[in-house]
């Protein structure tokens, strides 16, 4: 086919619920992708943060051919050991707990507000966040505190109250005898790349432990291993009571995860919830791949070695470039915040070879692969510098 013909075929048989790029990809290796027409891109935004291991990576295409020449998928009323062997290897990572799979993090969060709603007991009021984005399903789109998605869709789910992020006093204000979970995300990605501050989070897990309150975390975006650590509240000195994880987990393949404190999983009982497709054979063992790739290839050591090495790049150009306003984020999650909007920028580093992201229209999100490495750094960086020259005056 050549690149008309399938922009026609999406005009006329997919529905347009996406912003489209006019890209057609069909090839991918590590932190590059090759269009149809055999242009070569450097990919700093791999599958909105699922592809962490780049794309392709040789030991998840393996693990996916072995398994799948053996079981592609098993309803969940049976036992397999994928799923089995990848729970295990989920809480040996995080902490004392027990794991429910499913497709998605939306999925995910929808299991964890499901989950307080049943610990409360009747409460079941949850404080979120300003800019915080927990998915697209109904309660998580409830629980996404950012008008823009809402819009259309009332009437929402009841039951979550709005807290300013890093505002110890505004969550305070927000509790009420109904009150069951405090929900939120370390960075928040689709919110501009806002860092949680230490002291904020430690403050909210002593105040979810005087309240008999759940702690959830959702690590859909800045679990396994994009801030440099396995999961990003390894950074903080607190274990949540539920952790939500997707994205990255598969490789490149749909799974999500509720990750329960052990002492409370099993509050949630046989025929209270359920996935037909969550953890399969062959997602779990592609996950399983990811995990110990990780491991193998020191990966959590690089990402934070080439993170500081990158942030030291940006640093350098926000000195040159007064459009760059602030250089955020934790290892390589990463936001440039602009003074003029962001989309020009993005559009500027595609024609130049470069994927990256806009969010909250003025942060561009830069989020590689955790194997890049300081060449494909240093050529991203050079692709920005190229772009932003257009856009900015230098600095005196």
């Amino acid at each position: 086919m050549k690149k008309q013909d399938v922009f026609d075929f999406y005009n006329d048989y997919i529905m347009s619920t996406y912003t489209k790029i006019p890209l057609v990809f069909n090839k991918g290796k590590g932190s590059r992708l090759w269009d149809i027409e055999n242009k070569s891109y450097l990919d700093f935004f791999p599958g909105w943060g699922v592809c962490n291991l780049g794309h392709c990576h040789p030991k998840i295409m393996t693990a996916v051919r072995h398994q799948i020449s053996k079981l592609v998928f098993i309803p969940n009323n049976y036992y397999h050991i994928p799923q089995a062997r990848l729970a295990k290897e989920i809480v040996y990572w995080s902490f004392p707990a027990k794991v429910f799979f499913c497709n998605s993090g939306a999925e995910a969060n929808e299991a964890a507000i499901k989950f307080s709603r049943i610990f409360g007991k009747g409460r079941y009021e949850i404080i979120v966040f300003e800019n915080s984005f927990h998915g697209r399903t109904l309660a998580a789109l409830s629980a996404t505190a950012q008008k823009k998605y809402q819009e259309g869709f009332a009437p929402l789910v009841e039951g979550f109250k709005v807290a300013k992020f890093n505002d110890l006093k505004a969550v305070e204000d927000n509790l009420t005898d109904k009150t069951v979970a405090i929900m939120l995300e370390l960075v928040q990605g689709e919110g501009g790349i806002n860092v949680a501050d230490k002291d904020f989070v430690l403050a909210l897990r002593k105040l979810c432990d005087e309240k008999n309150l759940l702690l959830i975390i959702d690590e859909v975006q800045t679990g396994i291993g994009r801030t440099g650590k396995m999961f990003c509240f390894q950074h903080y000195g607190v274990i949540p009571d539920i952790m939500t994880l997707a994205k990255a987990l598969g490789g490149g393949l749909p799974i999500g995860a509720m990750v329960v404190k052990r002492e409370i999983a099993d509050i949630l009982g046989r025929g209270m919830h359920a996935s037909t497709f969550g953890g399969g054979p062959v997602i779990c063992k592609a996950a399983l791949a990811v995990l110990r790739t990780i491991q193998k290839e020191r990966l959590l050591t690089n990402a934070q070695r080439v993170g500081e090495y990158l942030f030291g790049k940006l640093n350098e150009l926000q000195n040159r470039f007064k459009i760059i306003k602030e250089i955020r984020g934790i290892g390589l999650m990463i936001g440039i915040e602009l003074s003029i909007p962001g989309r020009p920028i993005v559009e500027d580093c595609i024609k130049q070879g470069l994927l990256i992201n806009c969010t909250h229209d003025y942060v561009l999100r830069l989020m590689p692969a955790l194997n890049v490495t300081k060449k494909e750094i240093d050529r991203a960086v050079k692709i920005l510098d190229n772009v932003f020259s257009t856009y900015s005056e230098i600095q005196e």
